[in-house]
């Protein structure tokens, strides 16, 4: 019973700390929007005095949609307006009309130290149903969310897998852990009894801060096509880890393909850091990297190969 009395204090706690910063998020005419879903307060990435806010949902909800209205759980609601929204990563980022009043902003966690089976909780507005909590664990990590944007795609990486119950409306909510932190935006359900978060981590607070700064974000193209693929035992044993990207495809007169990257290299390293799979790349190739030289390590044959790429944006 004392379990049973701590895990429900948690859950309570955890609810009414979050549970007033997400909005039911209605993009587009209030009547007949165009998107829907939730959105959650959190504190302007951008500005140091730690006073502004803005509202972080998912591109979907928004679904190219510029202004809408967010609604709270005490009644109160405030017009927004799309700052910026990136498919690729599912976030995007909404400011709040001057005259409008938010709710004390939320704080936003970290989520690479989550464990499978930790307690996580999730806000959001399912069905239309304000405010609602649901509460479960953390039932995997490292999953893989592909995402599109026209002809570019993307893997966001790290994504958090829970069994708290999510329903079609809770996409831009928050997933907390037990300290109230947000830790994840929840994006898609997965399944009967699986939802799927966007994590909160170093890549994706950039990812906030580039939307809410210049409502884009700017990433890098190199032109290859790749899988996870094992290195050979003695290759391993020196670099200490087993895996590098397999290259399946180069795109013809792309910066790979003037860089002399070729089909079935093995890529081990980038920009000095380690590959190991498509998403050890692409972290490799945001603003910072466009127009600039890249160093890429490839395992060829028996032998290592460093190639000089230049990346461009990619549009």
């Amino acid at each position: 019973m004392d379990e049973l009395d701590s895990y429900s204090r948690t859950v309570v706690a955890v609810a009414e700390t979050v549970g007033p910063a997400v909005a039911a998020l209605a993009v587009g005419d209030p009547e007949n929007p165009r998107g829907a879903g939730s959105a959650v307060v959190v504190g302007d990435p951008t500005d140091a005095t730690g006073r502004g806010t803005v509202l972080v949902t998912n591109a979907h909800v928004v679904a190219r949609g510029r202004a809408g209205r967010a609604t709270f759980a005490d009644g109160t609601h405030a017009d927004v307006r799309v700052l910026g929204a990136d498919a690729l990563s599912d976030l995007a980022v909404l400011a709040v009309h001057p005259d409008a009043t938010t709710p004390a902003p939320v704080a936003l966690g970290d989520a690479g130290p989550l464990r499978v089976g930790q307690l996580v909780v999730a806000v959001g507005n399912p069905f239309g149903l304000a405010g609602s909590v649901t509460a479960g664990v953390v039932s995997a990590l490292g999953r893989s969310l592909p995402t599109r944007d026209g002809s570019a795609s993307r893997v966001v990486e790290d994504v958090i897998q829970t069994d708290a119950a999510l329903n079609p409306g809770n996409s831009g909510g928050a997933l907390a852990d037990a300290s109230g932190h947000v830790v994840g935006i929840n994006t898609a359900v997965a399944g009967v009894g699986l939802g799927l978060a966007v994590p909160i981590t170093t890549t994706t607070r950039d990812i906030l801060t580039a939307l809410r700064r210049d409502g884009r974000v700017r990433r890098g193209y190199l032109g290859v096509v790749g899988s996870p693929a094992p290195l050979p035992v003695d290759v391993a044993a020196r670099l200490g880890r087993a895996n590098g990207l397999r290259v399946a495809d180069v795109v013809a007169g792309s910066p790979a393909a003037q860089a002399g990257l070729r089909r079935g290299d093995i890529v081990v390293d980038a920009d000095r850091e380690p590959v190991v799979d498509a998403q050890g790349l692409q972290r490799r190739l945001f603003a910072d990297s466009i127009g600039r030289t890249l160093p890429v390590t490839v395992l060829r044959g028996q032998a290592m190969v460093d190639v000089l790429a230049v990346p461009s944006e990619l549009t």
